[in-house]
């Protein structure tokens, strides 16, 4: 990443600076940084200006709140003024909030980004060069695919794909545990979770097979006590939560107290009712984040699309960062096949992101799973889906999950939210 202009070494000083301030200095720098982003995008950014439709307000609170939909547009229309394109970090969203769309880093808000998640694993013993076992996804495009996998390479860790979690691929991958120094796993909750129960119910003792394992890192998805009981006992190694969002990077991250610190070095994060106002610490509502180090887009005052309470240092205390108290949202089902294949519910992260790519016509999306070959497809698109694009959905379902799978694809106006504002993009009507 160095070499690629991505100054982690500058960016680990900036984030190391702010670690020596009082609580005091820590709050003052906080505000001064968002202030600073806030008119930064004001001057520089045509998207964020026609958002506030005149000058920048005088109250934090009274600035606009973002949404998804803002950024669901052209690259070229939500980029700030000035940036190349080709200097920027740009990758897509998992959709998992139903709302897939683009977005662009630019490269010293990335570096930082891997600053604190360097400085976040340090917490618990381990440096982004430990080997790694991957439950995740992988995008099946070869030019993606082969680039995923030489980052697999780079970054020394093994990946098992969360769209075959059947007996037979969670024992080949429970295998490489008995010849590879794996020091923590990291992955998808619901995917995690199966594995450890694939270990539980098969007497596997994984620490025995490898004694270098220290440590499990849950993410993408809610990780409930059950959860966390289900990893400790079936991976018999410790549980750390991790909460971010592919456009803004971590959010908050589990310290070795069990307590999850919101990244406040790169991040401002505010609970606001339904009325946008903010809520005292405890109260729960709706999560905001303003990305500080981000210049290409005005990720400012974003809804994220979670909902949660905050937890402010007690008076006295030495720890600057304020906490999560709770978090709500991110449950994912399995889906089932009839092959007897198992895949994770994130699967369908992978389905948007390659419609997304291909077509660029997807808004909004969920997906019911109404019996074991059966799925029901709701998009809201920005134009009717022609024959084309309904072959590339079922293509792409063909490919990541299996064949002769039955399809029904349905543009509606909009997708039903539940009270509290967060879309499932997965549901299983299946009782495995």
């Amino acid at each position: 990443m160095q070499f690629r202009g991505y100054d982690i070494r500058g960016a680990s000083r900036v984030l190391g600076d702010l670690s020596g301030c009082s609580p005091e200095e820590f709050g003052r720098r906080l505000g001064a940084a968002a202030w600073e982003i806030a008119r930064f995008h004001h001057t520089n950014n045509p998207l964020y200006r026609s958002k506030l439709h005149g000058s920048l307000p005088q109250r934090w609170e009274d600035l606009p709140i973002m949404t998804k939909a803002d950024f669901q547009a052209a690259m070229h229309t939500i980029l700030t003024d000035g940036m190349n394109i080709r200097d920027l970090y740009l990758s897509s969203t998992s959709g998992s909030s139903g709302h897939p769309f683009s977005f662009a880093k630019d490269k010293f808000s990335h570096a930082c980004s891997w600053a604190l998640i360097k400085e976040r694993f340090g917490w618990h013993g381990i440096t982004l060069a430990s080997r790694q076992a991957r439950v995740y996804g992988i995008p099946l495009d070869r030019r993606q695919y082969l680039a995923e996998r030489l980052k697999d390479v780079l970054m020394n860790r093994v990946r098992l794909a969360v769209f075959d979690l059947s007996d037979e691929a969670l024992g080949r991958f429970a295998r490489r545990f008995r010849h590879t120094s794996f020091e923590y796993l990291y992955g998808y909750t619901n995917s995690l979770v199966i594995f450890a129960r694939y270990l539980l119910r098969n007497g596997i003792d994984l620490k025995a097979w490898c004694p270098s394992l220290h440590l499990c890192i849950a993410t993408s998805e809610m990780c409930t006590p059950e959860d966390r009981a289900i990893l400790t006992q079936g991976l018999g190694v410790r549980v750390a939560v991790e909460y971010g969002a592919s456009e803004v990077g971590v959010i908050a991250f589990e310290n070795p107290a069990g307590e999850l610190i919101v990244s406040e070095e790169n991040l401002l994060l505010e609970i606001v009712g339904d009325d946008g106002a903010p809520l005292e610490d405890g109260r729960p509502g709706s999560i905001l984040i303003t990305d500080l180090r981000n210049r290409a887009m005005p990720f400012i005052r974003y809804r994220i699309g979670d909902m949660g309470t905050l937890v402010s240092p007690l008076p006295g205390s030495p720890d600057v960062r304020k906490r999560l108290g709770s978090l709500e949202g991110r449950l994912n089902d399995t889906i089932l096949l009839p092959s007897g294949k198992r895949a994770a519910g994130m699967t369908f992260y992978y389905i948007s992101r390659r419609v997304l790519e291909s077509s660029g016509v997807l808004k909004e999306f969920v997906i019911h799973q109404t019996g074991l070959a059966d799925f029901v497809f709701d998009v809201v698109t920005d134009r009717p889906l022609e024959r084309h694009d309904e072959d590339l959905i079922h293509g792409i379902l063909d490919r990541y999950l299996e064949p002769g799978l039955n399809l029904t694809i349905r543009r509606v106006p909009a997708i039903e939210r539940p009270a509290s504002g967060k879309i499932k993009h997965f549901h299983s009507e299946l009782n495995p």
